[in-house]
């Protein structure tokens, strides 16, 4: 008797796992694809952030650049006294003045010394500058500092993210 219980018994289990293999191996194959699915739609997502962290900050720059006519720039004389005194008519420290320039503090002090001189882009920032008034200077100081605090953060979650989907 004990035979045919270990016979049925083996038959039943041969037969369940062959009713199991049918049903798990389309789904293995199911969960393959949809890995290798969302594996390429993560990249996609990425690939796309970047494209649109680039055109964000390119549009950025196009917006708070300043610019100023060639032909200005190349008739525009300045002095140490000039560039003191306009920075002193915008109200605006030798900080601010070097965040706007795109230079260091240490340029902009040597520039109101006459060390150096501005030249090339540096100096049409400083003519575009002659045209502002105080309250545009502020609002283009407040823009480049959303758009540091901006790529600050672009900078932290990427490090996050990489740290989330390494293996």
């Amino acid at each position: 008797m004990s035979k045919v219980e270990a016979i049925i018994k083996s038959e039943v289990v041969r037969l369940a796992k062959r009713e199991i293999r049918k049903i798990s191996v389309p789904l293995v194959k199911d969960v393959r694809l949809l890995k290798s699915t969302v594996s390429q739609l993560r990249k996609a997502v990425l690939v796309l952030e970047r494209v649109s962290a680039r055109q964000n900050t390119e549009t950025l720059r196009e917006k708070t650049q300043l610019q100023a006519n060639p032909e200005e720039v190349k008739i525009s004389r300045f002095s140490p006294r000039l560039i003191q005194a306009l920075r002193k008519r915008l109200r605006i420290t030798q900080k601010e003045m070097a965040v706007l320039a795109g230079v260091t503090v240490g340029a902009i002090y040597q520039w109101e010394k006459g060390i150096f001189e501005p030249r090339g882009q540096k100096k049409g920032i400083l003519v575009a500058l002659r045209k502002l008034g105080r309250r545009d200077v502020k609002k283009l100081l407040e823009e480049k500092k959303n758009e540091r605090v901006e790529k600050k953060i672009r900078v932290a979650k990427g490090k996050g993210r990489r740290k989330l989907f390494k293996r």
